[in-house]
């Protein structure tokens, strides 16, 4: 039963994990990165559809991203969606294809950037506690049923907060190779 509620934290800390990756990849580092598009929608034939569903994205340049869609009827759709989108990128299209162009980043942007980064890794790592506090709360409930000792509830206990920290620590990691990133491009 403990094993159960430690595991399952365990899970959704991992998945914490992965949103945070995930998020921060969208995040325009001065570089052209296919991942930036992820979150873009588009209308096809009266409904909204992902983009990586609408067309292949790649990255021809270190600051160009290529955008081509399957069916050339949807690229207007496209670029509408990639202009409304808070990504702040102009699309150019030649009929056939869009072009997007990452622009260089300059020290404000740099900076606001990180701010974003360290703000969206305090998010993760409140979620990460948030899951500890839930688990021990399980945990605590089990003991007072009186269906685990005190020793179990400790240890437990103790095992949350490893896991935790450990988790705390690699998000630590993913935000500092980040902002790196962000501020060596």
């Amino acid at each position: 039963m403990i094993k159960d509620i430690i595991s399952n934290a365990e899970e959704k800390m991992t998945k914490t994990i992965s949103i945070l990756k995930r998020d921060l990849s969208s995040m325009k580092a001065g570089k052209a990165n296919p991942a930036m598009l992820d979150r873009i929608q588009a209308e096809y034939y009266g409904s909204i559809t992902p983009l990586n569903q609408l067309a292949n994205v790649s990255s021809p340049e270190p600051r160009v991203l290529l955008i081509q869609p399957y069916d050339r009827t949807s690229i207007k759709n496209i670029e509408r969606a990639i202009q409304v989108s808070d990504l702040g990128l102009n699309p150019s299209n030649d009929g056939i294809v869009i072009r997007l162009t990452i622009p260089e980043l300059t020290e404000e942007t740099r900076k606001n950037l990180v701010k974003n980064v360290k703000k969206t890794g305090e998010e993760a790592k409140v979620a990460v506690r948030s899951i500890r506090r839930d688990a021990n709360d399980k945990i605590k409930l089990l003991k007072k049923d009186n269906d685990i000792t005190e020793d179990e509830l400790k240890k437990s206990e103790d095992d949350i907060q490893k896991k935790t920290d450990n988790y705390i620590k690699e998000i630590d990691k993913i935000l500092e190779i980040k902002e790196i990133e962000v501020m060596s491009v």
